[in-house]
């Protein structure tokens, strides 16, 4: 990785790190949703492609959801073809069975569904129980997994805190996972959706998960910055194992269906503290930089990653 300023951040290893972590890219979709303008679906795809040259290898390319509920991700059947040839895994949402067959109709190989481990949260965002939400996806899941060599992600969203339920029990966050894992994902994906997370309640449920038999290699984390604890809260999830993080370029992002969600854990702040730790990522951070740069251009506001805005400058 290449920085602007040669030799910084300084490398200092810490022992209980994992070697290599894997970034799994949410900027192309998770980090647009949001926008109210309609990013055009050129900028889009070049936005891929520029993370995919800055060495993510794993970019979530976009949601076949309904259009009305996310009208920037509309354009879900042009964009993902204009993508598809890139040598990375680009994994899509896949709200139901409809969402399922279009993404299968255009080669998706990566897919994934979208729970919550509270009813609040379940209700806004799916208009359904969590157990109800939970048999919506398992055909999903298993037509998935009937097309050959189709991975299959669970996000859990609300696994630390719920703006409607306040504190969210841990045994409920490891119900949900046991079940997802239980109707063949492969994958998890434990969500702080508004940022409400601590490095002990990070700790105390990857405990409780491993557990409850739930293999952590299997998981990954995604954090939100509401309070600034998303790099902590990931650093503590290291300690524990994980080796995958979601993580926004740019720190673009937040939750149509939560209000207090904001920002995602930017990968250029990830990427900084990870190169300081020893940690392999194998992501070039200065073309990365120049690719929020790029896209915080085009969206017509600075970055809110402090990385991005450190580095950037000292180029000016």
């Amino acid at each position: 990785m290449n920085t602007p300023e040669t030799g910084l951040p300084m490398v200092v290893p810490a022992e209980g790190l994992p070697a290599r972590v894997r970034v799994h890219e949410v900027g192309a979709r998770d980090g647009l949703q949001n926008e109210k303008a309609i990013v055009p679906v050129a900028v889009k795809a070049e936005f891929v492609r520029r993370l995919a040259g800055a060495g993510l290898t794993t970019i979530e390319a976009t949601s076949f959801v309904h259009p009305k509920w996310v009208p920037q991700l509309a354009d879900a059947e042009e964009l993902f073809p204009a993508v598809a040839g890139l040598p990375v895994d680009l994994p899509v949402l896949v709200p139901n069975e409809r969402g399922l067959d279009r993404a299968l109709a255009l080669g998706a190989r990566r897919v994934a569904v979208f729970a919550s481990a509270t009813e609040s949260f379940a209700k806004a965002n799916l208009n359904r129980t969590v157990d109800e939400a939970l048999a919506m996806f398992a055909p999903v899941v298993a037509r998935a997994k009937e097309a050959d060599g189709v991975h299959v992600r669970g996000y859990l969203s609300m696994c630390f805190g719920d703006p409607w339920e306040g504190p969210v029990p841990v045994e409920q966050v490891v119900r949900v996972c046991r079940a997802l894992l239980d109707m063949g994902c492969d994958e998890l994906s434990l969500g702080d959706t508004i940022g409400v997370a601590t490095p002990g309640q990070v700790g105390a449920l990857l405990t409780a998960l491993t557990g409850a038999g739930v293999p952590v290699d299997a998981l990954g984390v995604h954090f939100h910055d509401t309070y600034g604890q998303a790099l902590s809260n990931t650093l503590t999830a290291l300690r524990h194992g994980v080796t995958t993080v979601d993580a926004s370029a740019g720190g673009l992002g937040g939750c149509p269906y939560a209000k207090s969600a904001t920002g995602n854990l930017a990968t250029e702040d990830l990427v900084w503290m990870l190169r300081g730790l020893g940690v392999d990522t194998g992501i070039d951070l200065g073309r990365l930089v120049a690719t929020s740069v790029w896209m915080a251009a085009h969206l017509g506001r600075p970055s809110p990653s402090r990385t991005v805005r450190a580095l950037s400058h000292q180029e000016q």
